[in-house]
């Protein structure tokens, strides 16, 4: 039994630094996104950080358009940052999901 818990601890220690190393990369890790067909385009990386916005200018003829089309664009970019973590730490975890991890 001693043995048993022995190994679940090590396999614990190993998520652990298995995670904090999958931060630290998702942290860097950047993605593109883009509506409108490239109307719109965001940058953003893993810890859901807008990094770049870049503006067609054709579509800022319309103003109120043009805000509903940003609004949209950046919850885009947002939710594919989250879907790029939540897939690499299922990864990581086996698909155990832990509350307060990401």
């Amino acid at each position: 039994m001693k043995n048993n818990f022995n190994q679940i601890m090590k396999q614990a220690q190993q998520m652990q630094l298995s995670v904090t190393a999958l931060q630290n990369e998702l942290a860097t890790r950047e993605l593109d996104s883009s509506i409108g067909g490239g109307a719109i385009r965001i940058k953003i990386n893993g810890k859901q950080e807008i990094l770049s916005i870049k503006i067609n200018r054709e579509c800022i003829d319309l103003l109120e358009s043009f805000e509903q089309l940003l609004i949209t664009a950046v919850n885009q970019a947002v939710k594919e940052s989250n879907d790029m973590v939540s897939t690499a730490v299922s990864k990581v975890t086996g698909g155990l999901k832990i509350p307060g991890l990401f």
